[in-house]
């Protein structure tokens, strides 16, 4: 089972433990290459932390039917090996150095070697959705890896962009993070042998915990403390992305917001970044807009939660069920 998984975590994935064992098998071997300085790479990136969600999502969502198990849980390794890429490469565009309290590939081994690394999780996470042997699965893969890659690329045209991040945040957080869950749950359910209406319900219910995740995320940004998130607290407003929570504070204080001069301060060297940064999270954590953002994440949780109508009662049933309180009240 994956080491550091906490008492909730472990009960959710109870249903599909054993064969989540067997993903993280498959995930260990890629550490054995020929290629000697690859394997402490792959050693340290494998061995980075995570909760292995969208891997569990995929096994839980075959679990319907009676299938062939080895395929869905080569889909389980190929979604995790494809967000284990994604955040290389993210961490490597935003130049950080701490992911989940652990230092980055891009700031151990530099910018090349991490987007080579972040390359070569990416081919072969492609390999292992191939051997699915599942063109529909084959083919929403590919379109996931070009969402993925679209939705960074909004994030980074939008960035310091108050009016553009505004109009695009929900687009960009469903390429950047509910694509994948989407892609985790459909594809676990076409190689499950779901019904089409299932099919469709799996969807649905990837995509609502996706953008709830990510809108969890945008909360632990602004909200956390680096030791419990594992990178700076604000990390997001110092690189310009604007998020749910600091969105909601400059249209409802368009006059009265420190995050504008805090924009300007980081682009022209001239202003208290520090001082303007505080302010900006105090102001946040100080009004209205952290239950708001609560009350977004309980709807998508709710539609996702009712997405599961359509399908029957079971322990993966409810697994999926308890997965959406786990999402609604992660702290990390």
């Amino acid at each position: 089972m994956v080491t550091g998984l906490d008492l909730k975590t472990v009960s959710i994935y109870a249903p599909v433990a054993d064969q989540l064992a067997q993903v993280e098998g498959q995930l260990r071997q890629l550490c054995q290459t020929d290629i000697a300085d690859l394997d402490p790479l792959l050693d340290y990136a494998l061995r980075s932390g995570g909760k292995r969600v969208r891997p569990a999502l995929t096994l839980l969502a075959a679990e319907f039917h009676p299938h062939d198990p080895s395929r869905s849980q080569i889909m389980a390794a190929a979604v995790e090996l494809l967000h284990l890429a994604t955040l290389i490469h993210d961490d490597t565009v935003d130049n950080a150095g701490m992911r989940r309290g652990k230092p980055t590939i891009n700031k151990l081994y530099g910018n090349h070697v991490a987007v080579l690394l972040g390359d070569y999780l990416f081919a072969t996470s492609a390999t292992f959705v191939c051997d699915t042997g599942v063109v529909r699965v084959i083919r929403r893969f590919s379109e996931t890896i070009m969402e993925l890659a679209s939705g960074q690329l909004i994030e980074f045209f939008t960035t310091f962009d108050s009016q553009k991040a505004r109009k695009l945040y929900n687009e960009r957080i469903y390429r950047k993070t509910a694509s994948l869950f989407c892609t985790s749950a459909e594809s676990g359910a076409i190689l499950g042998n779901a019904s089409e209406d299932e099919v469709r319900a799996l969807r649905a219910y990837g995509h609502n915990i996706g953008m709830a995740f990510q809108i969890v995320d945008d909360l632990l940004d602004v909200q956390g403390d680096a030791a419990e998130i594992g990178k700076p607290v604000g990390n997001d407003l110092l690189q310009g992305v604007l998020t749910l929570p600091s969105i909601m504070l400059m249209e409802r204080y368009p006059d009265d917001q420190p995050i504008e001069a805090l924009f300007r301060a980081i682009k022209t060297g001239d202003g208290d970044v520090e001082d303007l940064l505080e302010r900006s999270l105090t102001m946040i954590n100080d009004s209205d807009i952290i239950p708001d953002c609560f009350t977004t994440i309980r709807d998508y949780c709710s539609v996702a939660a009712a997405a599961l109508d359509a399908l029957a009662d079971c322990p993966s049933r409810r697994s999926l069920l308890h997965m959406v309180d786990y999402i609604r009240e992660r702290t990390r």
